[in-house]
């Protein structure tokens, strides 16, 4: 099981992406005391995304994290009703995708569903 995520985020843009995930269903969460000052964690099923707050973040430009989004078309519209960018892409397994753009320009993958597991058919 993938734990955590960490990305890089603009300290000036710390609220608008809590907004962005917690519109993909993560809650925030306390972190340790220690590093809480530059650090915000957020959590979906035992899954975190632990947002690094500096002045000099990095964005990769293909590399991204994916969510499967059950309630994929009301996700969709959730974020493009909040004013980010969210484009579909091709589907792949029979099963719809698309790519958001959280605030700092890190690129998300909502999935319809996971990608069926080795030995299984779509």
């Amino acid at each position: 099981m993938l734990q955590h995520v960490s990305i890089e985020v603009p300290t000036g843009e710390v609220e608008r992406t809590i907004e962005f995930w917690e519109l993909l269903g993560f809650a925030n969460v306390p972190p340790p005391e220690p590093i809480a000052e530059y650090v915000t964690w957020l959590e979906r099923e035992g899954t975190q995304i632990h947002l690094i707050h500096t002045d000099q973040a990095t964005v990769p430009p293909l590399g991204h994290a994916a969510i499967v989004a059950g309630e994929f078309q009301a996700t969709f519209d959730r974020l493009a009703e909040a004013g980010f960018d969210v484009e579909e892409s091709r589907q792949l397994w029979g099963k719809r995708r698309a790519f958001a753009i959280g605030p700092g320009g890190h690129r998300v993958e909502l999935m319809e569903a996971p990608p069926p597991r080795a030995g299984e058919t779509a």
